[in-house]
Formats: C-alpha cells, structure tokens, sequence
C-alpha cells in the first residue's frame, strides 16, 4: 500500500513496539523511511527479525524472552527503566523520538494482545500529534490532518473516526459511502466502508481522523 500524507519535512521516526507488528518486508520499508529507529522493549524482537537494529532501545525490558538479544548493542543505547513506573514502554520511546526532533512518527507493532494495552495505544496515537501513522500485523492506521491519498486493492475495508478536538469535516473520493455529508460528532465514527477503486483519498477539511485500513 502506498500512501500520502501532506506534511512538512523533517525528521521521520520509527518506534518499534511489542505486540502483534507487520512482516519483515513492511518493516524493512519503513525503516527505509525512517532517519531514526528505536525499540520499547519487546519491539526489539519485532525489529531484530526484520534485521533491523535500532538507534535507541527503552523500557523496562520485562517482555524480551532472550536477553542475550540485547548483547549485540552498545550499552550507550539501552535505557532501562523500572517496572513500576507512570509510563508505558510505548510512551518512552515516543518522548525520547521526540526529544531528538522527530516531526513526524510511525508506530510498527502493538497488534492483538490485552484489550487495555490496545485502548491505551490508540489513545497515545491520538494523543501525540506527531504520530502519524501506526502499522499492526493486519491494519495500517493513519492520522489524517488535511489530504490524504492511499492506492488500495479494490474492496478493501476503511473505517474513519473523528480524532482529537471538534469541529470535524471530511471529504473523499473512491469509497462506497462518502464523507462529504457525515455530520461529524464525539464517539459518531464509520466503519466498513468499502474502496471503489484502486486509490482513495481524504480530506481532513476540519479537524482530524483516523483512517484503519483492513489489510487483506
């Protein structure tokens, strides 16, 4: 799936996290995209079987099965941190991308797995309005702040919710039912819509959403 997002250049960053994430190839190709790469915790897993190795690697390192994977780094890159603590691993790694002057953020892993952990990854994807897209093992997630185009396979499935603050206002072209009339309110979302065509796109006419594109 290629897709667009309108947006200013800078520095694009890549957090591996734990969880159900994209094969190696997908991930390969967003480390291609990416001028900094790093790993909360059991994301490194997710990474190293990509052949992947991140520039930074944080987290309570409480999910990594064998330490022995971390003997392969240099130790100025591991930031441990204590299990209890008031942030996630995801959290972490997302404010240290941050620190470092990442403008734009991709999340790879964080599929399947506890129901609270989903909730609370979907909230920081909301949150942090650098993160702009988020890519499990079977969806691509994006943050839509004003045009957006995907090449899609005809019929794949796309649900939009509104995200952030109100007002909200969208159009598109390519799906079976279009944005352009949706009175947009907070918890009002549209799920499996339908592709037309090979390319959709979106516009975030006010405000932003969050576009789930059903791999196939």
């Amino acid at each position: 799936m290629n897709n667009t997002l309108t947006e200013g250049a800078g520095l694009n960053g890549l957090a591996f996290i734990g969880g159900e994430g994209p094969d190696a190839k997908t991930c390969a190709e967003l480390a291609l995209g990416a001028g900094l790469i790093a790993a909360a915790d059991a994301g490194l897993i997710l990474a190293h079987n990509a052949g992947i190795k991140p520039a930074i690697i944080a987290g309570d390192m409480d999910s990594i099965g064998n330490p022995e994977i971390l003997k392969g780094y240099n130790s100025g890159c591991i930031i441990t941190y204590p299990h209890d603590k008031d942030l996630t691993d995801t959290e972490i790694v997302i404010n240290l991308l941050l620190e470092k002057g990442c403008t734009a953020i991709t999340i790879a892993g964080g599929g399947g797995g506890r129901m609270d952990h989903i909730f609370a990854l979907r909230d920081v994807f909301e949150r942090e309005k650098k993160i702009t897209r988020w890519v499990t093992a079977s969806e691509d997630i994006y943050k839509v702040c004003g045009n957006f185009t995907a090449s899609v396979q005809s019929g794949a499935t796309v649900s939009v919710f509104p995200c952030g603050d109100p007002p909200w206002k969208a159009a598109s072209k390519g799906l079976k039912w279009p944005l352009d009339n949706v009175a947009w309110k907070r918890n009002f979302f549209g799920i499996s819509n339908t592709a037309l065509s090979d390319e959709i796109s979106i516009i975030a006419e006010k405000g932003a959403f969050i576009v789930i594109f059903e791999k196939i």
